[in-house]
């Protein structure tokens, strides 16, 4: 290189650094820093360099990022080699030197963009690329706005790569694993890509890039089917042509690797769950702390509405209308970690973020990220979607039975209400931590009362002083209830396959004369966002209760009436109507779970890295009759390479089928083996266990 300056080689340190920064999960090949912590490298010469002080003065690194790169947009930044760094702005200091080599410190301002960087060496009017490097956010430093200060959260919210999704009701809380797989090989680039394509349709630049609200505005985008052409293709209900069922998907790469493989096409299908997994993964890769929260009774598209209606006819039978507001069993969405300094800083904290498809009356299909601090004081005022949070989880439901000649009467006793239970999974353990009290004061608190009264408030004031849409409706004045009868159902919140569901129905007349009454008990199997799938049961009661007397009845709903329309999540809504001989109607439900047959695993007690061992999967059919065409599929990062496939065949009736799954551990610390059975009778049954592995 020019006026004696002729570089050899650049050592960038990889392994020392890529340690240093928390990223050697990423890559022991490639240069992975984290933003506002400093790296090392060593600049190799091939001809010494006597007067180093002189040559100093005339030598400059340039980083630069993004496919057009320029000083003026900041996405080319040059910088002189001093004695002394900056750490407040790109720098870099000389820590060592001897005619044949420099080692040079440098250092990253914690607001710089994320993104993949190159970096050269201008000396004189030469240039030389001495190397690329990756540029991620920072939760270990305390200038990122995406510092978090509790080492547990970090190694959780960053560095886990193996979560459990909660689903079910909320009365029976189920778990299945996701594998995150934020760190494997290829993830890291299709994440960059991934933003890439985001900021093609968006007009947008990389120089965006430092801001994690950006970030996470980018990536539901790219994850939402209204938005471009997004990364998956959301599926609510029905059947999975030429594509994967939702239930089927065990982690996150195999998506993202999809989506690339297919010049950026979406990937066929994806739930709420799907979503919220992948966008999980994609921000833990690009360093902003992230989790997976499920909600249990979430009113969906109600678009700020404090209230949501349910229809059924005189039978029981959920009514089918296109009304897109509705009360899902279960909702999932993601939680970011991050200071906000563009609202006040008692927001700053956990974010929601939703990348399922809202309607609204206007902005992005996606909600977020909002604070969760917002959404629990009522402040719907603040932007980032608060107000639909806060409606979801807040709102009223009220059941309306459509009569024989079309009318709506309104069922007594039949209101629900929504956020009844958050969860989400616990730092460094599968246990599930519940967290409804950072999004709601207890229920029947006075704290929740002033909170719904100031949202009230508001509300009315938006409606007294705009004509137009307004942002919000209040939840509509309670119906006159006439206590003349009581009804109450009850069931299992959850059963076994292959179980008959009890039923218990009390019904008491608080009138001061007898009723004659008519009762309906029914059975349908649910999607996951509240759609019926089909009626499976009916039975009608008639009998006639005297002033202050109570009716108990007992019933089952037969397996055989449930077997075959189940439904993949699994969900049944029990319903009982009570008409009584004045025409009013009283409405009582429950939701329950049905859970798959038990798939355990055992392993040895004590397992070392590098030391062949056998785990034990042992599958029990309930049922009274065989599974049929029985597969599983295993797989455990530092356990087993890739996934391995066992064919089962047939097993038999109350029956256990033990399987041997023969391994050596790669990786010593918490791994974690997940097995996946398919059948013809089963399709979603996912079992998982976590073993310590001592190092060798």
């Amino acid at each position: 290189m020019g006026q004696g300056l002729s570089i050899k080689r650049c050592d960038f340190k990889i392994t020392m650094n890529n340690n240093n920064h928390h990223t050697e999960e990423i890559s022991t090949e490639r240069l992975m820093v984290r933003r506002g912590q400093p790296f090392t490298i060593t600049v190799s010469f091939s001809a010494p360099i006597h007067s180093y002080l002189q040559q100093l003065k005339r030598t400059f690194l340039i980083v630069q990022t993004g496919s057009h790169p320029s000083k003026a947009d900041g996405t080319q930044i040059e910088f002189p080699i001093s004695s002394l760094g900056d750490q407040k702005q790109w720098s870099a200091a000389l820590e060592e030197q001897d005619p044949y080599f420099w080692t040079i410190s440098v250092n990253t301002p914690a607001n710089a963009p994320i993104g993949q960087y190159a970096l050269l060496l201008h000396a004189s009017k030469s240039y030389c690329l001495l190397g690329n490097f990756t540029l991620l956010f920072n939760p270990w430093c305390q200038d990122d706005e995406v510092f978090l200060a509790n080492e547990a959260q970090r190694q959780e919210y960053i560095l886990n790569p193996e979560g459990v999704i909660y689903w079910g009701t909320e009365n029976a809380v189920l778990a299945q694993p996701w594998d995150f797989s934020q760190f494997e090989d290829d993830i890291v680039d299709i994440c960059f890509k991934l933003l890439d394509v985001g900021e093609r349709h968006r007009d947008k630049d990389h120089t965006q890039r430092k801001n994690p609200i950006y970030i996470c505005h980018t990536v539901a985008a790219m994850l939402n089917r209204d938005e471009f052409r997004g990364i998956l293709t959301e599926r609510g209900t029905g059947q999975y042509y030429n594509g994967t069922p939702p239930s089927k998907w065990l982690g996150s790469s195999p998506i993202l690797r999809q989506w690339v493989a297919s010049q950026c096409k979406s990937v066929h299908y994806g739930q709420c769950w799907v979503l919220a997994a992948v966008m999980c993964s994609v921000l833990r890769c690009l360093g902003i702390p992230t989790r997976v929260v499920t909600g249990f009774t979430w009113a969906h598209n109600t678009n700020s509405s404090l209230s949501v209606d349910e229809y059924y006819d005189e039978d029981g039978t959920p009514l089918t209308q296109d009304r897109s507001a509705r009360v899902w069993t279960f909702h999932v969405w993601n939680e970011c970690w991050m200071a906000r300094a563009d609202l006040l800083p008692e927001y700053s904290g956990w974010q929601a973020l939703d990348a399922t498809c809202q309607e609204k009356s206007k902005g992005p299909s996606f909600c977020g990220p909002a604070p969760v601090q917002a959404i629990k004081e009522g402040d719907t005022e603040v932007d980032y979607d608060v107000c639909y949070f806060f409606a979801a989880l807040n709102a009223k439901c009220q059941v309306w039975i459509q009569t024989a000649d079309d009318t709506l009467k309104p069922a007594l006793g039949g209101t629900k209400y929504t956020g009844n239970n958050i969860s989400t999974k616990s730092v460094g353990s599968e246990r599930c931590e519940d967290i409804t009290h950072n999004y709601k004061y207890p229920e029947g608190s006075l704290q929740e009362k002033e909170v719904l009264d100031k949202v009230c408030k508001k509300i009315k004031k938006l409606e007294t002083t705009s004509s137009s849409e307004t942002q919000f409706s209040s939840i509509p004045t309670a119906l006159e209830e006439p206590v003349n009868l009581f009804i109450h159902l009850q069931s299992k919140s959850s059963l076994l396959l292959g179980e008959d569901v009890p039923l218990s129905i009390e019904v008491f007349n608080h009138s001061g004369g007898k009723k004659a009454t008519h009762l309906v008990v029914g059975a349908q199997s649910l999607h996951y966002n509240g759609v019926p799938i089909t009626q499976l049961w009916k039975e009608e009661f008639h009998f006639i209760l005297k002033s202050n007397e109570a009716n108990n009845l007992q019933v089952f709903v037969p397996y055989s009436r449930y077997r075959r329309e189940l439904g993949e999540n699994h969900l049944l809504r029990l319903t009982a109507m009570l008409t009584d001989e004045d025409s009013y109607i009283y409405f009582a439900q429950e939701d329950i779970s049905i859970c798959d047959p038990p798939l355990t695993i055992e392993f040895p007690e004590n397992m070392v890295q590098y030391q062949p061992s056998t785990a034990k999967i042992s599958l029990l059919n309930p049922l009274t009759e065989p599974l049929e065409k029985c597969v599983i599929v295993v797989a455990g990062r530092g356990l087993i390479y890739r996934q391995r496939k066992y064919r089962l065949g047939s097993v038999q009736p109350k029956s256990i089928q033990q399987l041997q799954i023969p391994f050596t551990p790669t990786q010593a610390g918490p791994r974690r083996l997940t097995a996946h059975l398919t059948c013809l009778q089963l399709q979603n049954l996912k079992s998982y266990k976590t073993i310590n592995i001592a190092a060798a």
